[in-house]
């Protein structure tokens, strides 16, 4: 318990499992949390001059199950391992912490995620700027960025790290920037100088600098990165080679998406419960880097419109090429998770049988390889040439390991026939056995001419030649007697002992030689590791863009064109997540969306409840968004003059758990589009104001879109829905408001909805016939239809609407609901009843009035 505890004192924060012979146990408080998260049974132990000491254990080789769980548990766990063999010590097993698992940092697979990464994050900010670094040590992936708070901000949101390392007593600061839904850890002081991260970071890449990696301007972003390798010195993460270089997120690259409009537009997690991402949508991805990359490109969209029409041109070129295609996606099934396996083999993890999926791996790279250089395509021609089926290691791997290698080492069976002459002896000791001794049995016997001559073995002396009694005068004087018994006597021979020595360690030997010859392969394969990434990087690109050809082809979407006007015209689009979700045989109804900086800027859309107007607005983001990732959309055509950032204020939640109110929340994100509007922004404002009362709610609708028209530097583009009908006399007054609105029939007291944009605004909202849709009992329903015909003539009358004088004493309770009917009978029933004196009523005129009542009613 000494032993233990002076470990523990080293990583205090952490759940230790401690190695005690075949099991891993927890002691005292981490005991306690182990029991409680993985269902173990907690005991307690007599432990010296402490009266007790909680105690709950499991299985070493049952690691793989039970470590997943405490760390998605939110724990942090140090692995404790014996570092010397207990039988070759007297003394106490040395001991020592070999790993310490973070949710951030692991390799482990049962905890990773398949087809996401598994981001640490480190964070590094001052008053007004901040770094930010990201590294998945399971892909070698490593990149780092910095900017305003909003930026660091949106990059979190959108990387969605595991854990975030930040500065100790920071805290504070950090929750007001970036709120409090990250797992973190707080690191010391002196990691947060440019000098000591500079240094970790030389020190990593062997270089005298940092300007091969483009960061060296970088300040804070390289603090950030500094404070992640000395974070993976913390945790025992030392075998790091596979982080080869670091690289930077360059803000001026890729399309601004606070993190707002990644939650309102769902592009990675759901708002409403039963719905779809965008990302489910379009990941028809095969390989897990491939599915990364994709989530990573939805994040971050493209403005280069040289980069996006490649991505476009490789999605048309597999549109007309199906069968080239799928012939592709055949290849690729059987490439597995490359980056995530050479990972592997950096940090010293690789299991033979992942060996051979690296094999199967560069196997299937070759027909990939050569079907690129064979196609007329320059970006397909460019990633044949950075594809290296890496021949050598290959051929390596295929002639040394066994072709369905066991996944543990300790198997045996890894190593092929003919790698090595004394792993093929050892092998045919161990396994010819029998046939050795029946020979050496059948010789010996010819030789003395004893015909009853036998080998066998026993646990005290080993393997020996029995011979019967009668037979006894012709045994040969070189064999040593060992036992006498009645009828019998047992000799050993040289032969024998050499023999027996050679079978009884063949096993342990085999076991050595295999682990030797498998190590020395890793450490050869260690050579690769940057040309494998490589190949991982293309491989996942290729994965995306036939993903997208897919999509394309499944969903019927369209090339868009992109350019760099100020103009975007979308014809038929349609909702690429909704239309998925429509019931069979439902057609989604497309829309014509068209905005400039001339003379359509602001478009102010009215419509009724459920027309379908947080789908429009929703839908041109997401077309203009997929257009910038590469993808073909789901509109019959698109010509897209580029935007830099997209905006959305949809939907409204309270942020219950921080006080904020609904309202609060929605100024909150007016507010943070207000104060970054570019000339190319993209804005969408749904019900903008609703959550405060109708006029403060039109006043502030009213001065938003005004700001935004008025803007002296940026004409953003902008899609307003609302139900502020007062809003259409806007387009009077502004040159480049527009009113449209979502069109709907009336039929009877019925009402259609058409979805369909047309120009010109809408004065009615049909909110009482949304409420008759759901089910709302019909009294509420006609009640609600009063109101509303008494305050739309007062609206008519005065301008704006009068108190509702009078209206109280119309109104009929819900008790009364009966005589709500349009019923004559029923009326003069509540007629008769509304004209009784109650209080001078006798018993018997009581009686005979209900009696009158009953006859008016028509019952017997």
């Amino acid at each position: 318990m000494k032993q233990y505890y002076a470990i523990k004192d080293k990583h205090p924060d952490a759940v230790l499992l401690f190695r005690v012979g075949d099991f891993y146990e927890t002691f005292g408080e981490d005991a306690i949390k182990a029991a409680e998260i993985l269902g173990i049974t907690l005991t307690r132990r007599a432990n010296g001059s402490a009266s007790y000491v909680e105690l709950a254990g499991f299985p070493h080789h049952a690691l793989d199950t039970y470590l997943p769980k405490l760390v998605r548990a939110g724990q942090r766990v140090a692995i404790c391992e014996q570092l010397e063999d207990p039988k070759l010590t007297k003394k106490i097993v040395k001991r020592g912490i070999t790993e310490l698992v973070t949710p951030g940092v692991s390799i482990n697979d049962n905890i990773l995620e398949h087809r996401e990464n598994n981001f640490l994050a480190s964070v590094h900010f001052d008053k007004k700027m901040a770094g930010v670094a990201f590294l998945d040590i399971s892909t070698g992936e490593f990149l780092t960025a910095e900017g305003g708070f909003e930026y660091i901000d949106k990059l979190l949101n959108s990387f969605k790290p595991k854990e975030v390392l930040y500065q100790k007593g920071k805290g504070n600061e950090f929750s007001e920037h970036f709120g409090g839904k990250f797992y973190t850890y707080t690191m010391d002081d002196w990691a947060y100088t440019e000098d000591a991260a500079t240094d970790r970071l030389l020190r990593h890449f062997e270089t005298k600098s940092l300007k091969g990696y483009g960061v060296q301007e970088l300040n804070y972003g390289v603090i950030a990165s500094g404070v992640i390798l000395h974070y993976l010195d913390l945790t025992q993460h030392t075998q790091v080679q596979h982080i080869t270089a670091l690289s930077r997120i360059e803000e001026d690259k890729y399309v601004w998406l606070d993190r707002f409009t990644i939650r309102n537009l769902e592009l990675f997690g759901i708002i409403n419960e039963g719905a779809k991402t965008l990302v489910q949508v379009l990941d028809k991805t095969i390989s897990p880097m491939g599915a990364r990359m994709l989530k990573r490109w939805i994040a971050l969209p493209l403005k280069e419109i040289n980069a996006i029409n490649e991505r476009l041109s490789v999605v048309e070129y597999f549109t007309g090429n199906e069968g080239e295609k799928e012939d592709l996606e055949m290849h690729l099934r059987h490439i597995g998770d490359l980056e995530r396996i050479i990972s592997k083999v950096a940090v010293g993890r690789i299991n033979p049988r992942e060996v051979n999926q690296l094999k199967n791996a560069l196997n299937a790279i070759e027909p990939i390889k050569r079907y690129a250089e064979g196609v007329d395509h320059p970006v397909l021609k460019r990633f044949a040439e950075q594809l290296n089926p890496c021949t050598s290691i290959r051929d390596r791997i295929e002639k040394e390991i066994v072709n369905d290698p066991p996944m543990l080492l300790h198997k045996g069976n890894v190593i092929k026939k003919g790698v090595s002459e004394e792993l093929d002896e050892l092998r045919s000791i161990q396994y010819s056995g029998k046939d050795y001794l029946t020979q050496m049995q059948e010789r010996e016997s010819a030789r003395t001419g004893i015909p009853s001559l036998k080998i066998a073995f026993n646990n005290v002396f080993g393997y020996y030649i029995e011979v019967r009694n009668t037979h006894k005068d012709k045994v040969p004087a070189d064999w040593i007697r060992k036992q006498t018994l009645v009828s019998a006597e047992r000799y050993i021979t040289e032969e024998l002992k050499e023999y027996e020595s050679k079978i009884l360690g063949a096993e342990e030997k085999i076991l050595a030689l295999e682990g030797k010859l498998f190590n020395d392969l890793v450490l050869a394969l260690s050579e690769y590791i940057q040309a494998v990434q490589l190949n991982a990087v293309v491989i996942a690109r290729l994965d995306c863009l036939l993903s997208f050809a897919s999509c394309a082809l499944a969903n019927n979407y369209n090339k868009p064109e992109l350019n760099d006007t100020k103009v975007i015209e979308i014809k038929e689009g349609r909702h690429p997540v909704i239309e998925q979700q429509l019931p069979i045989g439902e057609e989604y109804i497309s829309n014509d969306v068209f905005l400039d900086t001339d003379d359509q800027q602001v478009i102010i859309i009215t419509g009724p409840n459920m027309a379908g107007k947080s789908a429009l607005l929703r839908q041109t983001a997401l077309i203009v968004l997929m257009a910038q990732m590469g993808s073909y959309v789901p509109a019959k055509s698109a010509s897209i003059g580029y935007v830099d950032k997209i905006f959305t204020r949809v939907g409204a939640s309270d942020n219950i758990s921080l006080g904020e109110s609904t309202f609060m929340v929605e100024m909150n994100e007016a507010a943070s589009i207000l104060n970054n509007l570019s000339d190319r922004s993209l804005i969408l404002l749904d019900e903008l104001g609703r959550g405060t009362s109708t006029y403060d709610g039109i006043s502030i609708a009213w001065s938003i879109v005004e700001y935004i028209h008025e803007h002296g530097q940026a004409k953003a583009k902008t899609l307003f829905a609302t139900h502020y009908h007062e809003l259409n006399e806007m387009e009077k007054s502004f040159s480049r408001v527009k009113n449209f609105n979502v069109s709907v029939k009336e039929v009877g007291n019925k009402v259609i909805f058409l979805r369909k944009l047309v120009r010109g605004g809408s004065n009615h909202s049909f909110g009482i016939h949304v409420a008759r849709m759901a089910g709302m009992p019909p009294s509420v329903v006609k009640r609600a239809d009063e109101i509303l015909v008494q305050l739309e003539g007062d609206n008519r009358k005065d301008g704006l609407a009068k108190p509702l004088d009078g209206m109280a004493e119309k109104r009929e309770g819900f008790q009364l609901s009966f005589f709500q009917m349009d019923d004559p009978v029923l009326k003069s029933i509540r007629d008769e009843i509304r004209t009784l004196d109650i209080n001078n009523l006798t018993p018997i005129e009581a009686l005979n009035k209900l009696n009158e009542i009953k006859k008016l009613s028509g019952l017997k």
